[in-house]
């Protein structure tokens, strides 16, 4: 727990940050700022107090004499402080009113409040620069300090017993904003740290120890949070390691590297030919008792063996059977053995690993067959060899007299080493020495000299052998041939050399051009000789020539290197044999040049260091070697001369570039300046009067010397001077927001710009490039900001660097420990750039061409959507053509432009172009007219046009007067009948609000709504009806209520996630195909062509293209930008073709492919709008409905009710019902009893529905108990019960048909039971012949005889009971007006991505082909969205909950269905009194839906655009959040069928008639698919 000790006056009265004072582990930490006592000292330190000592210095000077020395009063605080004072743990410290507390601290006898003179100090653990907050925990032996930032970073450090810094991480925060000094750990999880800054709360974890892979990393990382969890074999916090608070699970980093679990193999070198071998490993480090463990040891590739636990808990062993002989790993063709990793697996997890090694001494014998027996006996296995076989045995029992390598050398134990001699070319005798042989003279043996060549060998004595007749030849210098010794009747036996011999072979023709070179080879044992006559070298003869003197050197080339430098390359002939004969022979005048002898070619070339000359001269060079040779050329001795350096000062952070002039400067091969005898300038380039290098940075402030060296030699100038001045400073920027175009020009404003020759921008992350700036004068420079990349419009501001002289600029700060802290080499900016999207410019009514007559003044106004970039006046740049339009207003909105010169030109057309930094726009077209001609033309055409406008003006408001006449009487009429049942509608309305409220309250109590999950909305919605792929019904998944009812059915829906369920021996081929055809529709050529080639098809019918969009729209599910690539293309084609018909009767049905694909389309992407915003009104207008419904009688065989919607279903009899409310009792759905409403006239089967609803209403429909499965028990006494059915012996009968018993008939006022029972006969499926309910049918073609009791029933005409329905209406607008409203706003948090996305994809398409009207604007968005979506959902309610529809909701939601219709359409409503009652029902209503409607669209489109990327990423996350739900394999086998179905006819000619298709050779790939999926696909379906 953090606690606050104390807080000094001077504190308290300064009010400053950073003052938190915590107490952890008996340790007092905080973070002082110095610059209270020490002026403004930058540095900041953390200082640490014992908590006992504190308590000890601050109570002492109040337990002693009063007011004594130690106390001292403090102004600061008497003109607003508090008293601080040490108190005991019950008081308080108050205001600076005199309270009985402050008695004790003496504050009543003195002014002023007290405080200690003497401070309490201690020595700063730690010191940085900027701390603003403190927290401290303690966790496994260390003292953990997190510290907050002035520049919005986050530091811990973690301490050890000793207080000494062991580790320290950081982290950036806040890009610049200080941390603020609140700081604490999460009271829930103390895991996680809460800090803040001025704009943010972040919630960090205290450490991120998943970033360790190993254990060594992770325990010498020497974070006190982080340990290894040996079980998981990962490093992690110790809470979240499973069995932590066991012994040994988790090792500590306190506990240091050494306890990183690890295992030791006893004998890891293991004979391939031992028998029954086993491993025997030592556990070592931190693991915990495996006794009780699941443990095998694991060789990789699935190959385990058992293994067992051995030993004491301190001391484990573990045995383990090796892996069988068969399943070793093979040899690498040139080892003799091979090394197996194996693994302590426990628990199914690889804890810890080690390597042994598997050898086998026979392959030590065949891989070095040359040298078989020393290999086998030096090798590190326990080998021996049999001289008998000639092989190498890991057994000496497996040969009689097998030798082993013991302490004498090997060689002595082989076949004797030979020693090799020179022979003497073209033929020779190469005598070979083995000592101490084993080998009789008996043994025939050969010389083998590499592939091919093989020598007789002849014994010379029992030690030598010689290879006679050996002719070897060579056509280069020399050349190396090896020697073996072989047994001539066994020539796959050598006699073993450890070493390998060999013989050189040398020609003396070849590599010697001069004499020098041809003596020289005296050296390497060539005999040769150097003939004048000829000019050759060739090989000595006998008896030797005696003269080897060579002609005197040729200098042919002396060339200075390094730019004139003091290394001297001469080149030439006869110049040496060897460096001892150059060395001191070269030259130049007088000065003694010092050869180098690793760049000595012999007699070609001589690099030599020149000496110091006293005075400039210049000399030829001469070499002389027995004679003397001299240079044609001479070299010059020259004295470089430093003048001057510019600039004469620069910045201390360095990288300024200076320029220091002289002469000679380019001379010498080493060159160095010298910044204050230290530090060197880089970068150097150099010419002959000039030196440019880039300086280092300086610790202070300060004129230092500049120093040239060349050849290390003392300073060429003593008189230069660079001074070092402070940094400059960059103190803020303007503007601090940019289009993501870039170019916006950023200003920097701060001082010693002088100082700066080139500054650069860049920025961090999302920044394209660096850019380059300019400087203006020592207070300003201006920047154009970069283009950005990989962003969305209102991501968080980027972090900006500016690099001044290629230094990254950063705010001075005292330099860190580099070696202690590595990590802190993050840099954390000051400044930040936040990226908008580019403005958006249109002309005033958004027209591409502009007409304009040449000579006339010419204003534009631009009209601008509104951003938050803040653009100023001199941003804008408005050309028309090359000409500039000077701006003369610019507003938030608006801009004026005008152009005060002639346009005339020869181009009739010109672009108006805007451009904001980078960003460059082309608004319209300017078009330059003709003269009066087409004036005249237009005013004419004008007029007529105008005329016929007033006729057609009149015409319209003819009929709309009359049409206006009509629709006011009916209104009255319609409003005289809703007078009469006001009163009725009142009363409903209230029971059913009061109904609703509690169901609201319900819903809110338990599980909610009933949402079908994602994958059943949309199998239910792209497939509504049975296809032919699938003839079932689909039943959603339920849970089972209880072991009496319910029973759990699994979704059968063969598109969802599941095997495919397909044979075995069909399965590769399919797969492939299936794969092979999913590339096929990912090519977006292939799939376009593959659409309209099936559309083409006169038997592809309606049914065929829906199932194919569906089909196509859950193949392509998880690349839903991919889809809506394809679905725009092939609207663009419908488009086209709709455009040239009538272009208001697009996408009015659903005919086409992309037509679904688009219906698809819009129900993915609005269901998370529908669940969250719709979801919640639309169910409670179902509930409503059924509420109202259920007021009122209900007729069972008919469906027709008292009260609805529909007049088809309207009960036209006046049937007296009386509610009754029953008790009932029911074990099932959570609940055991409750009271049910219910009505008089209800059949029995009615009330279980309504006593079902009543019990299971907090439960999905899927898991109701069906009404067929329950009774109705009656309890008339304690003792007596009844089974209440429909129909028993009971039942009256009326006109030969029996009706069905109610509880009226049962006369039940008494609590019921409901309890289980055998499914029974249904209402619904009674004969309408035999049976009825309320009323009999009207369609009786014969009258009998009334009853008495029929004669008395009262007639009235069945149109009266009409006003119902206005009844019904009232009761449940509320509930539709919030349903409509709902779906026709727009949420601010959340607003309709895809809806703005395709309406403006609409008007954009719209604009290229000239279609201007907005009535068919409006139609086509109308027929996309709310016709094609919202209508579907209205009338299918079972698309989004699991809930029941019955027949009589359905047609209620039909009638609302239709009003939401009338509310989209532009048409004026024609009604009358032959007008159907479900569009009068509305009618009046109608127009305020219409106003709802087009706010819907305005508000759409004065949305700010959406682009690309941004709809592609919102794609994208529909995709992720849905991925895998439905099997895509199914899907694409069932496209395929339609792709077998038409592959000869159409496919196969469309591909070859398309050119893209064509070249990119999409035939063949598709003919590939059907090879491989034609002799399975039905065949296998048919097994499946």
């Amino acid at each position: 727990p953090v606690e606050i000790l104390l807080l000094t006056a001077a504190a308290a009265a300064r009010s400053e940050p950073g003052f938190t004072v915590l107490r952890a582990a008996s340790k007092l930490f905080s973070p002082f700022s110095l610059g209270f006592v020490l002026t403004h000292f930058l540095t900041c330190g953390e200082i640490i107090f014992r908590v006992l000592l504190l308590e000890k210095l601050f109570t002492s000077p109040f337990q002693g004499a009063f007011p004594g020395q130690f106390v001292h009063g403090l102004e600061a605080v008497m003109q607003g402080g508090t008293c601080w004072c040490w108190l005991q743990p019950t008081d308080v410290c108050v205001s600076p009113q005199l309270q009985p507390e402050q008695l004790d601290c003496g504050a009543a006898h003195l002014q002023h409040p007290l405080a200690i003179v003497n401070p309490v100090t201690a020595t700063p653990i730690f010191t940085y620069s900027g701390l603003t907050a403190v927290a401290v925990a303690s966790v496994n032996n260390y003292t953990v300090v997190f510290l907050g930032t002035a520049s919005g970073g986050l530091l811990k450090i973690n301490l050890d017993s000793t207080m000494k810094v062991i580790s320290r991480r950081s982290i950036s925060v806040a890009y610049g904003e200080p941390v603020h000094p609140i700081m604490q750990f999460d009271p829930s999880d103390s895991t996680y740290l809460y800090l803040m800054t001025s704009y943010q709360m972040t919630r960090v974890k205290v450490a991120a120890c998943n970033q360790y892979p190993t254990c060594t990393e992770c325990l010498a990382a020497a974070d006190a949070y982080c340990g290894w969890c040996t079980m998981e074999t990962r490093c992690s916090l110790q809470h979240e390691c499973m069995n932590f608070t066991g012994a040994n699970f988790w090792a500590s980093a306190s506990e240091g590297v050494k306890q990183c679990p690890s295992m030791t193999i006893l004998e890891p070198e293991i004979n391939i030919d031992k028998e029954n071998p086993a491993l025997i490993i030592q556990i070592n480090g931190t693991i915990p008792n495996l006794n009780g463990t699941n443990i095998s040891c694991d060789y990789g590739n699935n190959i385990r063996t058992v293994a067992r636990v051995a030993g004491d808990y301190v001391n484990q062993f573990i045995y383990c059977s090796l892996l069988s002989r068969e399943k070793y790993p093979a040899f690498p063709d040139d080892q003799d053995h091979v090394v197996v990793e194996t693994a302590l697996r426990v628990n199914s997890k690889n804890i810890i690993r080690a390597n042994f090694t598997i050898y086998d001494c026979k392959r030590t014998g065949n891989i070095y067959p040359k040298r078989a027996c020393t290999s086998c006996l030096s090798a590190r296995w326990k080998c021996h060899w049999c001289p008998s076989t000639y092989t190498c045995v890991s057994n000496h029992s497996q040969c009689d007299d097998a030798l082993r390598m013991k302490v004498r050398p090997v060689r002595r134990r082989c076949f004797r080493r030979p020693s090799v001699f020179h022979g003497e070319p073209p033929q020779t005798i190469v005598a070979v020495a083995l000592p101490l042989s084993s080998l009789s003279q008996e043994a025939a043996l050969e010389c083998h000299f590499g592939t091919g060549r093989t020598f007789e060998a002849r014994w010379v004595n029992s030690s030598a052998v010689e290879c006679v007749h050996v002719l070897l030849h060579t056509s280069e210098k020399t050349d190396l041939f090896p020697v073996n010794l072989q047994l001539k009747d066994r020539p796959d036996r050598f006699i073993d050399s450890p070493e390998m011999m060999t013989v050189e072979v040398y020609n003396c023709a070849t590599g010697s051009a001069d004499c020098s070179q041809c003596l020289g080879r005296e050296d390497l044992g060539h005999r040769c000789v150097w003939s004048e006559s000829s000019s050759s070298c060739r090989l000595q003869g006998e008896p030797p020539q005696t003269s080897d003197v060579c002609p005197a050197p040729e200098i042919k080339k002396v060339r200075p290197e390094c730019n004139g430098g003091t290394l001297l390359t001469i080149r030439g002939r006869n110049m040496g044999r060897r460096f001892s004969d150059v060395l001191g022979a070269v030259r130049i005048g007088s000065v003694q040049c010092t050869p180098l002898p690793d760049r000595y070619v012999v007699s070609e070339a001589i690099v030599c260091q020149t000496g110091e000359a006293q005075e400039a001269f210049s000399d030829v060079v001469t070499v002389n070697v027995s004679r003397e040779g001299k240079s044609r050329e001479r070299y010059s001795y020259v004295l470089p001369v430093v003048q001057s350096i510019a600039p004469l000062n620069g910045p201390k952070a360095g990288g300024t570039r200076v320029t220091i002039r002289g002469s000679k400067l380019d001379v010498g091969s080493e060159l160095r300046v010298l910044v204050n005898t230290s530090k060197q300038c880089t970068d150097l380039s150099r010419n002959d009067s000039t030196i440019t290098c880039t300086m280092p940075s300086a610790e202070l402030t300060a004129a230092v010397p500049v120093c040239v060296q060349f050849e290390n030699k003392s300073c060429a100038s003593y008189d230069i001077t660079f001074k070092f001045e402070k940094n400059p400073v960059i103190s803020d920027i303007n503007p601090k927001k940019s289009q993501i175009s870039g170019g916006r020009t950023i200003t920097l404003e701060g001082r010693g710009f002088e100082l700066v020759q080139n500054v650069s921008m860049l920025v961090r992350g999302i920044g394209r490039e660096q850019t380059s700036c300019r400087v203006h004068t020592d207070t300003v420079i201006t920047c154009p900001s970069p283009a950005a990349s990989n962003i969305t419009v209102g991501s968080k501001p980027a972090p900006v660097d500016f690099y001044l002289n290629g230094r990254l600029y950063a705010d001075d700060r005292p330099a860190l420990d580099e070696e202690m802290y590595p990590e802190e080499a993050l840099h954390i900016s000051k400044f930040s750039l936040e990226y908008y999207a580019d403005p958006q410019f249109f002309t005033a009514k958004k027209e591409k061409w502009i007409k304009h007559h040449p000579g006339e003044p010419l204003t534009l106004v631009i009209h601008k959507e509104p951003d938050s970039l803040g653009l100023e006046s001199n941003e804008y740049q408005v050309k028309i053509g090359l000409i500039s339009c000077e701006i003369q207003i610019v507003s938030d909105k608006v801009i004026h432009c005008s152009v005060n010169e002639s346009l005339s030109t020869s181009e009739r057309q010109l672009p108006v172009t805007i451009q904001v930094g980078k960003f460059n726009y082309t608004i319209a077209m300017l078009h330059l007219g003709g003269g009066e001609t087409a004036i005249i033309v237009s005013i004419v055409i004008c007029s007529i046009l105008l005329v016929l406008s007033v006729v057609a003006l009149f015409v319209f408001c003819t009929k709309s007067r009359r049409a206006e006449r009509y629709w006011q009487k009916t209104l009255l009429q319609m409003e005289e009948m809703e007078s009469q049942i006001r009163e009725e509608i009142r009363k409903g309305f209230a029971e059913l609000q009061t109904d609703m409220t509690d169901l609201t309250k319900e819903l809110n109590r338990s599980q909610g709504i009933p949402f079908l999950e994602y994958k059943h909305f949309v199998t239910r919605t792209f497939f509504p009806k049975c296809s032919s792929l699938y003839e079932e019904c689909y039943i959603l998944p339920t849970q089972q209520l209880s072991s009496q009812v319910g029973s759990q059915v699994q979704e059968t829906h063969p598109l969802l996630v599941g095997e495919w369920k397909i044979p075995e021996n069909c399965r590769p081929n399919m797969e492939e195909g299936i794969s092979l055809f999913s590339t096929l529709l990912n090519n977006k050529h292939f799939l376009i062509v593959f659409v309209h080639a099936l559309e083409q098809q006169k038997d592809f019918a309606v049914r065929d293209r829906c199932n194919l969009a569906s089909l196509l729209t859950i193949a392509l599910h998880g690349k839903l930008e991919y889809y809506t690539s394809i679905m725009k293309d092939l609207l663009v084609d419908l488009i086209d073709a709709s455009a040239s018909k009538n272009p208001k009767l697009m996408l009015r049905r659903t005919e086409s492919v992309v037509e679904k694909m688009l219906t698809n389309w819009m129900s993915i992407c609005m269901y998370s709008y529908l669940r969250e915003t719709v979801g919640e009104p639309f169910f409670l207008l179902i509930c409503a409905i059924k509420q109202q419904i259920n007021k009122g009688s209900i007729d069972a065989i008919t469906g027709k009710a008292r009260y609805t919607l529909n007049e088809e279903w309207l009960l036209r009899e006046n049937i007296e019902a009386k509610p009754r409310n029953l008790n009932v009792s029911f074990q099932g759905c959570g609940m055991d009893s409750l009271s049910v409403r219910a009505m008089d006239t209800d059949t029995l089967s009615q009330v279980k529905e309504k006593i079902l609803e009543a019990f299971c209403k907090n439960v999905p429909y899927s898991q109701w108990p069906r009404v067929e499965d329950v009774d109705l028990e009656w309890f008339a006494t304690s003792t007596d019960s009844y089974i209440l059915r429909d129909l028993d012996d009971t039942s009256v009968v009326e006109d030969g048909r029996k009706k069905l018993n109610t509880l009226a008939h049962y006369k039940v006022n008494l609590p019921a039971l409901l309890a289980q029972s055998l499914p029974g006969l249904g209402v619904k499926d009674l004969d309408t012949e035999k049976y009825f309910h309320l009323v009999l049918p009207t369609d009786e073609s014969v009258e009998h005889k009334k009853s008495h009791r029929q004669s008395h029933r009262k007639k009235v005409l069945p149109e009266i009971y009409l006003t119902r329905l206005l009844s019904t209406k009232g009761t449940l607008q509320k509930f539709l007006d919030d349903l409509f409203k709902a779906i026709l706003s727009i949420r601010d948090d959340k607003p309709p991505v895809a809806v703005k996305y395709f309406f403006d994809f609409l008007e954009e398409q719209a604009e290229k082909r000239g279609i201007t009207d907005p009535d068919t604007m409006h139609i086509w968005k109308t027929n996309s969205l709310p016709l094609r979506f919202w209508v579907n959902i209205l009338k299918n309610p079972q698309f989004v909950f699991d809930i029941d529809k019955t027949d009589h909701i359905d047609a209620c939601l039909s009638v609302i269905a239709q009003a939401f219709i009338d509310a989209c359409s532009l048409s004026d409503l024609q009604l009358g009194k032959d007008s159907p009652t479900n569009k009068l029902l509305y009618a009046k209503e109608i127009p305020e839906y219409r106003k709802i409607v087009q706010r819907y669209y305005k508000q759409i489109h004065d949305m700010p655009p959406l682009s690309e990327q941004e709809m592609n990423a919102h794609l994208a996350e529909e995709s992720r959040k849905y991925r895998n739900e439905f099997n895509t394999n199914v899907a694409m086998a069932e496209i395929y069928k339609y792709a077998k179905r038409y592959r000869s006819q159409i496919i196969v000619a469309a591909l070859d008639a398309n050119p893209t298709t064509k070249r990119t050779q999409l035939q063949h790939k598709f003919e590939q698919v059907i090879a491989l999926m034609e002799d399975n696909i039905y065949e296998c379906c048919s097994e499946a």
